[in-house]
């Protein structure tokens, strides 16, 4: 029996397939179930001259406003196996919060701090995708893509994926030439939840063993309270999660800092990161540059629960959301010397 000609849709909205809420039309469009489809939606794609774009949940972009013009690959590839002794595969285009939850109900370790996450576990290895103390990283073992240079299949081990902070070969060196199908993760049956976070180590300081279910509960909980949770009808959940990287500075740069904004060196909140630089966190950075939590500038604005979270605050577009973006970044480099760089990935102009 030969497979189902994969269908094509034309003149679809992207704005509902997006977190934001924000987007203009694709020209086509088509939903992604199996690598059969993925294939011959990228022959459609290359035999019409299409530029292709790959869409998962939607959660880490910005769409612009503008029509485009060519195909727009909508990952839903689903499925889950598992072995006992951890090794999840897993659809990319699976639910990533669903599949965390699963796995903490299978009490399996490596993944519990990433709890509440909106998208897809497709998007997980792109980003590297980090919280509280945990990064995907330490847990995948493969990554199961299709190359558009050699057009075949292949699984790339994690040290092939060349992770590092919130980054992948996929969003730097390689960008736009594997697509993700399934990603494979290695967890730990019956281990202890991980608590490096500052914030988790208070809030069990009453309960120093929680169980991987309480861990993600309250990870879930916290991400509710900073708006990164998704919940219909929030406001402050139409957003892209955090829009600034954290930037990673020379350790001299703190000390610029402290001279500038007249305060004690000890005062500037940072995390070591490589030898002789240093994190600082990007939302402390808007707010002693003026933009706190609930700033507005027209149809956008910042989220009153998360100083790093640009929201839509109903019926903007992408070009307000650019615009808000574009006074921060500059309002920061003038003042501090730093240059913030977006997370989400973008789509035309």
């Amino acid at each position: 029996m030969y497979p189902q000609p994969v269908e094509i849709r034309n003149h679809i909205s992207l704005a509902p397939y997006t977190t934001f809420g924000i987007g203009g039309p694709a020209r086509f469009f088509c939903t992604i179930t199996n690598e059969h489809d993925l294939v011959e939606a990228l022959h459609y794609a290359k035999k019409n001259d299409l530029d292709a774009f790959i869409l998962g949940g939607g959660s880490n972009l910005l769409i612009s406003d503008e029509f485009y013009e060519g195909l727009v690959l909508h990952i839903a590839i689903l499925g889950v196996t598992t072995t006992a002794n951890g090794i999840y595969d897993v659809g990319a285009g699976e639910s990533w919060d669903a599949f965390v939850q699963r796995a903490v109900n299978d009490n399996c370790a490596g993944i519990e701090c990433l709890a509440g996450i909106p998208g897809t576990v497709g998007g997980t290895p792109v980003q590297n995708v980090g919280a509280y103390g945990q990064e995907v990283a330490e847990t995948i073992v493969s990554v199961r893509v299709y190359d558009t240079e050699s057009r075949s299949f292949s699984d790339l081990t994690a040290a092939q994926c060349g992770f590092h902070y919130r980054q992948s070969i996929f969003n730097s060196t390689e960008a736009g030439r594997y697509i993700v199908t399934r990603v494979r993760y290695a967890l730990h049956p019956n281990a202890a939840p991980k608590l490096a976070y500052a914030d988790l180590q208070k809030h069990f300081s009453a309960n120093p063993t929680p169980s991987l279910a309480e861990v993600a509960a309250a990870v879930r909980e916290v991400r509710r309270a900073k708006g990164m949770f998704i919940v219909a009808g929030d406001p402050d959940c139409r957003s892209a999660g955090s829009f600034f990287k954290n930037p990673i500075v020379d350790e001299a740069v703190i000390l610029q800092l402290a001279l500038i904004l007249n305060i004690g060196f000890a005062e500037i909140p940072r995390y070591p990161a490589t030898p002789g630089r240093v994190k600082l966190p990007a939302a402390w950075l808007l707010e002693q540059a003026g933009f706190h939590k609930g700033f507005t500038l027209g149809r956008a604005g910042i989220s009153s629960r998360h100083t790093l979270a640009l929201i839509n605050r109903g019926g903007a577009m992408a070009a307000d959301i650019i615009a808000l973006r574009n006074e921060i970044q500059r309002t920061v480099e003038a003042r501090f010397g730093i240059k913030l760089q977006q997370e989400p990935v973008q789509l035309g102009r």
